[in-house]
C-alpha cells in the first residue's frame, strides 16, 4: 500500500542528521574536523570521488547507508548482475554489464546464458570495423570509405556521438558524423560536401521502425542511390538492428546487420553493436579499452562496501540532496571540452531512467525522484550560469568532473583549467560575507556608506554543496569507467526510490500522438486531438498553403 512505502524524508535517522546540519555551514564542518577532506573520499576503477564539500557528516552518511541496506541495495545489485528480471514492467533483465564481459566469464539473462552470443556479436562488428578501416571492405567503386554517417536517435545516437567526441584525439579511421534529429536541417548539414562514393551509412534502430531514424535513413538512401545507383546501396549501408528482414527490404545484406538484445536498454547500449561508429572511428583496441574501463567499474560497484563504493556514494549523495535538502536540480560541470556531449548522454541516462512517478509495486512514489540534470563544460559555464549558482536564492549541487592530465602539450592552460575548477568548488562552499566584502571595499578607498550599499550586491552566501570527480586522463579506459560509474549511480537512486530504472513508457505517448498529428497535417482524418492542437494544425496548414 502507498501508506507503507518508506520515505527518505521521513526516516528518523536521516531527518535527525539533516536537522543537526541545518545550522552548521560547510566551512564549520571543515573547521571542526581536520581530517574531513581525507575521510570524505573514495576511489575505484581510476575514478576518485571527493565529497567533503557536500553537506553531510558521519551521521548522515551512516543513516544513508543504513537506509540503502533497508531498501535491499546489496541484493538488488546482486540481482542486476545475475540477470534477474529487474525491468519488471517489461519482464526483462538489464544486463548491459555483460556487454563488457571478458572471455571466460559466464553471464545469464533470466537463466539463459548470453556471454557466448555477446562475444560472437562483438567480434563480428569489431572485425567489420577493422576491415573498413583497413580498406578491405570497400565502396561500390572499389575505393576506401573515408566518411561514416550514423543514423539513429536517443540511445542509438547520444552514446556513440558522445564517445567519439570525447576521444576525438584518438581518431585514426574514417570521419564519423551523426544524424538524429528529424529536422532535415541536421541531415542536410552533415551531407553537405560529402562524397557519396566515399561514404558508409549505418542505420541504428532495433526495430527498423523508429520514425525519426527511418525518415532520415530513407532520405540518405535516396541521396546515395541518386548519385551511385541503386546497386550501390548494399555496399554503402550497414545496420545495427534485430529486424533482419526489414533491413533486407531496405537493401542491407545480412552480413552487415549487427544485432543486440532486448535486455539492453537504448541508453545503456553504446557497449553493444550500437558502438559500431566508435569502433570505426577509433579502432578495435580503443573500443576494447572502453569496455575494460567499464568492466573495472562494474567489479568495483559489485564488490566494494558502500562507504568505499564510488557509484553507491554518488547515488546516496544524490538522494540526500534531492529528498532531504530539497535540491531540484543537479549541475554537472566537466572541466574538459571534449566532454561537451557528456551532459546530453547523462540527461537521457538519468532522467529517462528515474523520471518516474510510480513505484515497482504500482503505488505512487511518495516523494520527489530524479532531479533535473543540466550543465556545460568549464570554463565556459563560469561565464553563463555560475552567477546563479553563486548568488541565486536556490541551491543547485554540482558535480565537477576533472581529468588531471591533458592530451595536449599546453601545460600552462591545463594548469589554468584545473585552477578554475578547484577554485569554483571552493568559492561555492566559502562564499563571501557582507563584512568581508565591506572590508575589502573600504581597503580600496571606498567610503563606509558607499561600501555598505555595494556590499550587499557582492555578497556570496556560500554553503553550496559540490563533489569533485577526478580521473587521471580522458582516455578510453577512464571514460569507460566514468560512464559505467554514472550508470550504476542511476541504479542506486532507483533502488532507494523503489522505481524501475529500465523502462520509459513516458517516451511512447508522444510518439503515438505524433503519428496522429502527422495524419492531420497530411489532410487525413485524425480523431482525438484537443482543440488547441487542432487550431495549431490549421495555423500551420494555412501558412504552408
Amino acid at each position: 500500500m502507498a501508506g507503507a512505502v518508506p520515505r527518505l524524508s521521513d526516516d528518523p535517522a536521516l531527518c535527525a542528521a539533516r536537522d543537526a546540519l541545518t545550522a552548521r555551514p560547510l566551512t564549520a564542518l571543515f573547521d571542526d574536523d581536520a581530517t574531513r577532506a581525507q575521510r570524505y573520499q573514495c576511489a575505484g576503477a581510476g575514478i576518485d570521488l571527493h565529497y567533503a564539500k557536500q553537506r553531510v557528516d558521519d551521521d548522515a552518511i551512516a543513516a544513508l547507508v543504513a537506509f540503502a541496506a533497508r531498501c535491499g541495495l546489496h541484493d538488488r545489485i546482486r540481482g542486476l548482475f545475475h540477470g534477474e528480471t529487474v525491468n519488471s514492467t517489461e519482464g526483462r533483465a538489464a544486463l548491459h554489464m555483460a556487454l563488457r564481459a571478458t572471455p571466460g566469464e559466464v553471464w545469464l539473462a533470466q537463466g539463459e546464458r548470453v556471454d557466448e552470443a555477446i562475444l560472437t556479436t562483438r567480434d563480428r562488428f569489431l572485425q567489420f570495423a577493422e576491415e573498413v578501416r583497413a580498406g578491405r571492405i570497400r565502396a561500390a567503386d572499389g575505393g576506401a570509405f573515408t566518411e561514416v554517417v550514423n543514423i539513429g536517435i536517443g540511445g542509438s545516437d547520444f552514446g556513440p556521438r558522445m564517445v567519439c567526441a570525447a576521444l576525438a584525439p584518438m581518431t585514426d579511421g574514417p570521419r564519423v558524423q551523426f544524424i538524429a534529429n528529424v529536422d532535415a536541417a541536421e541531415r542536410e548539414q552533415v551531407l553537405a560536401g560529402l562524397d557519396p562514393a566515399r561514404t558508409l551509412v549505418i542505420v541504428t534502430s532495433k526495430t527498423f521502425r523508429t520514425q525519426e531514424t527511418m525518415a532520415n535513413a530513407h532520405s540518405v538512401r535516396r541521396w546515395l542511390a541518386e548519385a551511385l545507383g541503386e546497386t550501390a546501396v548494399s555496399q554503402h549501408f550497414a545496420a545495427v538492428s534485430t529486424a533482419i528482414e526489414a533491413a533486407a527490404e531496405f537493401g542491407i545484406a545480412d552480413d552487415r546487420v549487427f544485432g543486440f538484445w532486448d535486455w539492453v536498454g537504448g541508453r545503456y547500449s553504446l557497449w553493444s553493436a550500437v558502438g559500431l561508429p566508435i569502433a570505426l572511428a577509433l579502432g578495435r583496441a580503443a573500443f576494447e579499452q572502453l569496455l575494460a574501463g567499464a568492466h573495472a567499474m562494474d567489479d568495483h560497484f559489485r564488490c566494494a562496501p558502500a562507504e568505499h563504493n564510488v557509484p553507491v556514494m554518488m547515488g546516496l549523495l544524490a538522494v540526500w540532496n534531492r529528498n532531504l535538502l530539497g535540491a531540484q536540480s543537479l549541475v554537472v560541470a566537466p572541466y574538459a571540452q571534449r566532454l561537451q556531449r557528456f551532459i546530453g548522454w547523462l540527461q537521457q541516462l538519468e532522467m529517462e531512467s528515474n523520471g518516474k512517478g510510480v513505484r515497482l509495486d504500482g503505488a505512487p512514489v511518495p516523494e520527489a525522484t530524479t532531479a533535473a540534470l543540466w550543465g556545460d563544460v568549464g570554463t565556459n559555464a563560469q561565464h553563463a550560469f555560475f552567477q546563479m549558482l553563486h548568488q541565486g536564492p536556490d541551491t543547485h549541487p554540482v558535480d565537477f568532473i576533472l581529468p588531471i592530465r591533458a592530451d595536449h602539450d599546453d601545460h600552462e592552460q591545463q594548469r589554468l583549467l584545473i585552477a578554475n575548477c578547484l577554485a569554483q568548488s571552493a568559492a561555492l562552499m566559502h562564499g563571501r560575507s557582507v563584512a568581508q566584502v565591506r572590508s575589502a571595499l573600504e581597503a580600496q578607498g571606498m567610503t563606509p556608506e558607499t561600501a555598505d550599499r555595494a556590499a550587499v550586491h557582492r555578497h556570496l552566501p556560500g554553503n553550496r554543496p559540490s563533489s569533485t570527480i577526478l580521473l587521471e586522463r580522458l582516455d578510453a579506459w577512464h571514460l569507460g569507467a566514468l560512464l559505467a560509474c554514472y550508470e550504476h549511480r542511476t541504479f542506486v537512486q532507483s533502488v532507494l526510490w523503489g522505481i524501475n530504472a529500465f523502462d520509459q513508457w513516458g517516451v511512447e505517448l508522444g510518439k503515438r500522438l505524433a503519428g496522429n498529428v502527422d495524419r492531420a497535417l497530411r489532410g487525413e482524418q485524425a480523431a482525438g486531438l484537443d482543440a488547441e492542437t487542432d487550431l495549431l494544425i490549421q495555423r500551420v496548414l494555412n501558412s504552408a498553403g
